[in-house]
């Protein structure tokens, strides 16, 4: 089951969100995550740190789910 994630205005930017959604320490740490291959937005593998996400969209990487809300 994904958890929900609100966001404050339309978007977010995926790097921004693996740092504040806690799947992420650092924005480093985002950026080696998503050149793994390991990020999946809506079901497809992603890998632009600056990719913009919007309610609706979910986010995987590895057991954890994000809905942006």
């Amino acid at each position: 089951m994904a958890r929900e994630f609100p966001i404050r205005g339309e978007v977010i930017r995926l790097g921004q969100l693996l740092k504040a959604a806690g799947l992420a320490d650092s924005g480093v740490d985002a950026k080696e995550l998503l050149l793994t291959g390991d990020v999946r937005v809506n079901g497809e593998p992603e890998t632009r740190r600056g990719r913009q996400l919007r309610p609706g969209d979910v986010v995987e990487l590895g057991d954890e789910t994000v809905e942006i809300r």
